[in-house]
């Protein structure tokens, strides 16, 4: 602003000047201390430059003098307002911790949280939401100033739940969030959190103490080892604040603007043609041997296009935003390299998500598989894998997305049919090492067999028989005969066979934009 603006308008230059002094230079460099960036520093690492249009600068609370003029402004603890990230128009805001700790702002009208301005501005004009939460929500302090307490929901989660079925929402958990802030995390397409300076949780250590007589450190029960590696309550750790805002813009790349539009497709200067030889070969011809699906997914998908989510919970399953020819395509493969591919209870939790999540925003799916089929085991059925496999079963039933099954080894039991979408045209492509069934022949024979194998002079010997009777019939040429699979293809062509059906998705994906009803109960 300039020194004519300043001289016509000097009430509003100065309390625009106020906003931005935040908590003040002390509770500034308390906030440098403990290795966190401003919300104003934040938003600047997160949008493009000069687009931050912010709205509720002079919200606050003013001082005034015995002539009631303005001797100073306390900014309201949240800023909030409209920017663009990477060209394209986006709702954002995050708490000021600098001011009161970032506790909620005692007005009628809020600029942020639940039910506040910004999530009415991402849900009437159709565009993302992102969240930069480092604050604990409200306060008990509140109480006095009403002169009542306050029903739980009066700032209810209505606005953010609605927000979920409509515009992508990304949330960065920066500092210390409980309450409303850590609801509003959860209830995130994305979310990450920092290394060491972030944490979540229903309530903090000091609840905690005197609720249940505990006493444990804030990263102990809400850092990055319980809330991402542990409980999966949030979805992705970050090294940095830094760090933490690029993962929020590349989650946001590939997602469209609304459910009413489709995800963004980029040129790709990787070759749709491109056959990996490599892919011959990496998988061992011991069938039990273990071997990078990560790697393999990354030699398919346009180069350095993957993105995962939640790489460090429910580490069996890989969910990874990725694109082939520039279209955007989430990966859904196994990981041998746990449990063997096997299914358990929170690598069904975190496919189930990704497969709402690309349903929800016109994502075409495909799943690399290579499952043995539900974890087994006292553990398992403690954990409820059961039921958490069959919500995954469920889910995969109801989807409305191109899907694609590609079986790379494995496909067994229940757990398989989570890997294929009977509402679409249910292609299921195989490679030469692919194998599937209700459960493998070598489990299968011992239950089907047992009487036969026991009266066997050598059951053992008995057993193994049976076995080579019938492998021949488990190959995938054999299934391909009887049309019971669409193609069993050369693992080389495997990036342009995809490509090419990506390619032909996008027609139908523009027929079906819009809102995704989804009825009925999950098991």
């Amino acid at each position: 602003m300039d020194d004519r603006q300043d001289t016509v308008f000097p009430e509003l230059s100065f309390r625009q000047a106020e906003s931005k002094k935040m908590g003040g230079p002390a509770a500034i460099a308390r906030q440098h201390e403990a290795g966190r960036l401003t919300i104003r520093e934040r938003i600047d690492k997160l949008v493009d430059q000069d687009s931050f249009r912010e709205v509720g600068a002079l919200a606050g609370t003013g001082s005034y003098d015995a002539d009631n003029r303005l001797v100073s402004v306390t900014p309201a603890p949240y800023v909030a307002g409209l920017a663009k990230i990477d060209g394209r128009p986006v709702a954002l805001g995050g708490e000021d911790f600098t001011v009161r700790g970032g506790t909620t702002f005692g007005s009628t009208r809020r600029k942020g949280g639940q039910g506040g301005f910004i999530e009415d501005l991402a849900f009437h004009y159709r565009i993302p939401l992102v969240n930069l939460i480092d604050g604990a929500g409200g306060s008990v302090t509140s109480i006095k100033r009403r002169g009542h307490s306050v029903f739980p929901g009066v700032h209810g989660f209505e606005r953010s739940v609605e927000l979920l079925g409509m515009v992508p929402v990304a949330s960065a958990v920066l500092g210390t969030a409980a309450g409303g802030p850590a609801g509003r995390a959860i209830l995130s397409h994305f979310s990450v959190m920092v290394n060491n300076t972030s944490q979540i949780f229903a309530a903090g250590p000091p609840v905690v103490k005197r609720s249940l007589g505990q006493v444990v450190e804030k990263n102990d029960l809400g850092g990055t080892k319980i809330a991402v590696d542990t409980a999966g309550t949030i979805h992705n750790a970050a090294t940095s604040e830094e760090d933490a805002i690029g993962q929020i813009r590349r989650f946001l790349s590939y997602m469209p603007a609304n459910v009413w539009e489709l995800p963004p497709v980029e040129e790709s200067l990787d070759p749709i043609d491109r056959c990996d030889p490599q892919l011959a070969t990496i998988v061992p011809e011991k069938r039990t041997q273990a071997y990078n699906m990560q790697r393999l997914v990354r030699m398919v998908c346009d180069k350095d296009s993957c993105f995962d989510l939640q790489p460090s919970y429910g580490k069996s399953v890989m969910t990874t935003l990725a694109r082939l020819g520039g279209r955007p395509v989430g990966i859904i493969a196994n990981n041998p390299m746990v449990y063997g591919g096997a299914m358990d209870v929170h690598s069904a939790r975190k496919q189930i998500h990704f497969m709402e999540l690309c349903d929800t925003f016109h994502i075409p799916l495909v799943f690399f598989v290579d499952v043995p089929g539900f974890m087994v085991g006292l553990k398992a059925e403690q954990e409820g894998t059961l039921r958490e496999g069959m919500r995954a079963v469920c889910v995969a039933g109801k989807l409305r997305v191109p899907t694609i099954t590609l079986v790379i080894r494995k496909c067994y039991g229940m757990a398989g049919m989570a890997t294929c979408n009977k509402n679409d045209i249910d292609l299921k492509l195989a490679w030469p090492s692919a194998e599937w069934g209700s459960l493998p022949v070598e489990g299968g024979v011992a239950a089907a067999f047992r009487k036969d194998i026991m009266s066997a002079p050598d059951p053992a010997a008995r057993e193994r028989e049976i076995e080579a009777e019938l492998k021949p019939f488990a190959s995938p040429f054999r299934t391909a005969e009887a049309f019971a699979v669409e193609d069993v293809i050369d693992p080389r062509q495997t990036r342009p066979i995809l490509c090419e059906f990506i390619a032909l998705a996008e027609q139908r994906l523009r027929t079906e934009v819009g809102l995704k009803p989804r009825y009925g109960v999950q098991p």
